[in-house]
């Protein structure tokens, strides 16, 4: 028996996964939990499937603390009894079990994934002649489909979700075995100690992120756009694209774009963001001890903005994410729009509820790394969030055929800039100098840095790293923490203390204006040592050193 990969306390705690897909067993009942298998199984919502703990008393859908817990002795016996039901469910269909000690108490943990071949049904009861039925999730209630229900799940014969299908041209060579195991070490499940000696096929089984038989063994897509290195390379613009505007023209901005691993992606997205788009200002109010402080863009409306558009974007869909930044707005655009009944009455509900959903594997690992919440919740979260920072509301908004999704936040009207001015943090100028690649372009972006005009020449730069600007910015580093020698200097950057390196890097920096020396009048001076000038110093705020 192997751990499951998920964080099971957290899993009791109804953190990771909604509590309607949690069923808690005071003891082993076979009749309903076969039932509950077999609902889970059929997963009428595309919600990924969901757990049921043996061992854990329950009120209104909530586990009682202390656990009750089970007999140790008592869970050999529930695993065969477990694959013995299992055979009752048509087509056929094995959960995953595993048991589990939490705070001294034994429980029984069954992991139902979403099935393949839905529907499923199984007998109303265990007796000899016991009808077979179809059973759903009603809630956090298992019950037969009837009528419209039964109908719509008739419906999803046979039709997987496109993230949790199989793709038949990747290789389970093509799913990085680091990155699964960072993944198992960030969601803190027991499954990351084990597979430090589990095989590669064998850990891909366990997290259900690969299928087949053995001689054909496939990543699902949700497994490649989470544990492939280049996603892109199976999903046409699998990535975020992300332009920061000077202005209205379309003209000046900075253009960067976000690949990899989907969560790298959001991750890198927001640090972004956070660094060089978002900021606070703090208002005294006259008659109030406490001051005021409020965002431009609060930072939890843009991150569920942004994690709901990798959520519930189409990944056959040859279409990237686009996030717009304007003076005024941030704009977050998708495809396609959200699934029916959703259209733009509903959106502009306080409450919004969906019904279905397209992503349901990508949903729960957003979930276990607790970058999304629960069903339904986004929505409100933004709009709150929002309200709370003073801001205007947000604006959701999908066609009339629902071919996109549209997001946007309006900028705090006290905080709606014009220029890039407003200085630049020294991580964004070590960021934007490493772009630079020629003496001309240096002495070019000090000018535009100057005038106020660095985004209209940087939306004329590309955003490609230059091994010259990458030096240049680590020399900007070294004397940042104070006044370095020249040998100093270029054993930082593993090069020799010569003339030429001296005129190919130092001089550049001095001609800008950003370096000087301590000695100007004996250049030649072996106390000779150079630092940060103070117009430098005072334009990205590094203080006095």
């Amino acid at each position: 028996m192997m751990a499951l990969p998920i964080n099971i306390p957290e899993l009791l705690s109804g953190k990771v996964v909604e509590w309607d897909r949690l069923e808690f067993k005071r003891g082993w009942n076979p009749e309903p939990i076969l039932h509950t298998i077999c609902a889970f199984a059929n997963d009428i919502n595309n919600w990924g499937g969901g757990y049921i703990i043996v061992g854990v008393d329950a009120h209104e859908g909530v586990p009682v603390q202390p656990l009750s817990g089970l007999p140790i002795e008592s869970i050999d016996a529930m695993q065969g009894k477990l694959l013995e039901i299992s055979r009752m469910i048509q087509p056929s269909y094995l959960p995953i079990s595993q048991p589990y000690t939490i705070d001294g108490k034994h429980v029984f943990v069954i992991w139902v994934p979403a099935g393949d071949m839905r529907p499923f049904s199984c007998p109303s009861t265990m007796g000899k002649d016991a009808r077979r039925q179809y059973y759903v999730r009603s809630g956090s209630s298992t019950v037969v489909a009837q009528q419209g229900v039964l109908t719509r799940l008739m419906e999803l014969a046979a039709r997987i979700p496109f993230d949790d299908r199989i793709h038949q041209s990747a290789k389970l060579s093509d799913l990085d075995f680091g990155l699964m195991r960072e993944f198992l070490a960030r969601i803190q499940s027991d499954l990351f100690e084990e597979s430090s000696t589990m095989s590669h096929e064998d850990l891909c089984r366990q997290m259900s992120i690969a299928r087949g038989p053995v001689e054909y063994l496939r990543p699902i897509n949700a497994g490649l756009l989470f544990f492939s290195r280049h996603p892109e390379q199976f999903f046409q613009r699998a990535w975020i694209q992300l332009a920061v505007h000077q202005d209205e023209s379309g003209r000046s901005f900075v253009s960067k774009f976000f690949k990899g691993p989907l969560h790298h992606q959001i991750e890198e997205c927001l640090s972004y963001l956070k660094t060089h788009v978002l900021r606070s200002s703090t208002v005294k109010v006259a008659g109030l001890a406490k001051a005021t402080v409020f965002d431009n863009w609060p930072y939890e409306a843009v991150e569920e903005v942004l994690v709901n558009a990798v959520y519930h974007k189409s990944y056959q869909d040859e279409k990237a994410i686009e996030v717009q930044v304007f003076p005024d707005r941030i704009e977050v655009l998708s495809y396609p729009g959200p699934l029916p009944p959703l259209n733009n009455a509903e959106l502009s509900k306080t409450r919004v509820i969906a019904r279905d959903y397209r992503n349901r594997r990508i949903g729960d690992m957003l979930r276990q790394l607790r970058l999304t919440e629960g069903f339904g919740t986004g929505i409100p979260l933004v709009r709150n969030s929002m309200l709370a920072n003073g801001s205007p509301l947000p604006v959701f908004y999908t066609d009339e055929d629902c071919t996109l999704f549209w997001v946007t936040l309006p900028c705090h009207p006290n905080l709606i800039f014009s220029k890039i001015r407003d200085r630049i943090s020294f991580q964004q100028l070590l960021e934007y100098t490493s772009w630079i690649g020629k003496r001309s372009d240096l002495q070019a972006f000090a000018e535009a840095l100057k005038s106020g005009s660095l985004y209209e020449h940087l939306g004329n730069t590309e955003a490609t790293p230059h091994f010259w600007g990458e030096r240049l910015g680590r020399l900007l580093q070294e004397m940042e923490v104070g006044e370095k020698g020249r040998a100093e200097l270029f054993v930082a950057l593993q090069l020799n203390n010569e003339t030429r390196n001296y005129e190919a890097y130092l001089l550049p920096l001095m001609e800008v204006g950003w370096v000087e020396m301590t000695l100007p009048d004996k250049p030649n001076s072996r106390n000779q040592r150079y630092r940060l000038s103070d117009d430098f110093k005072e334009e990205f705020q590094l203080g006095a050193r």
